[in-house]
């Protein structure tokens, strides 16, 4: 059976490789510098995604609407997302010795985003690949070294494959039509980031 170029890519960025206790350590290392200035960080996120990847803001009835990078920044609402992003990782950061929490925690993200805000999951790995551009910049001595690199990089791969799970379950009661939402039914290519 032939695949899509979408669902070859998928499957290629859903294998996570484990984290060694060094490169957990760094995580947790760099990201208490980056959670001191959660909402600031949150709020950049969420501005270069919206402004690189305008499609996304159509999951947020509350500023799908704005345009202005300014506009964005002063959005209560931006700002509570952005919190709740930053929220989730550092779950992920604080619990990242123990898999069964970290499992737990991404996997009650990717249900409401899968279940009950319908989001794309390719939209996971946009905003990752984003997230650590921002860090990169704004924590530039911090994120330099190839060992923090390649710890941050597992970081995501381990978030996407965890958030994107959900999106292979079915959702109870509706008999299996998700709407062509699951990832084995992506069929356009993922966008680079």
């Amino acid at each position: 059976m032939e695949k899509v170029q979408g669902e070859m890519e998928i499957e290629r960025w859903e294998r996570s490789e484990e984290m060694s206790d060094a490169e957990k350590k760094v995580i947790q290392e760099t990201w208490s510098r980056v959670y001191a200035n959660c909402e600031d960080v949150g709020v950049s996120v969420l501005i270069r995604f919206f402004v690189n990847f305008p499609s996304a803001k159509q999951y947020f009835s509350q500023f799908k609407h704005m345009e202005d990078p300014l506009e964005m920044e002063r959005s209560p609402q931006l700002r509570k997302h952005g919190m709740r992003v930053m929220g989730a990782i550092n779950s992920v950061v604080e619990n990242i010795y123990d898999s069964e929490k970290v499992s737990s925690v991404l996997a009650l993200v990717g249900k409401a985003h899968a279940v009950k805000h319908k989001v794309e999951p390719f939209y996971f790995k946009i905003l990752m690949g984003v997230i650590l551009e921002v860090l990169a910049e704004d924590y530039a001595n911090e994120f330099t070294s190839p060992e923090v690199q390649r710890a941050w990089a597992k970081m995501k791969s381990l978030i996407c494959t965890h958030v994107t799970a959900a999106y292979k379950e079915e959702p109870p009661g509706d008999g299996g039509d998700d709407g062509g939402r699951s990832i084995s039914k992506v069929t356009e290519p993922l966008p680079q980031t």
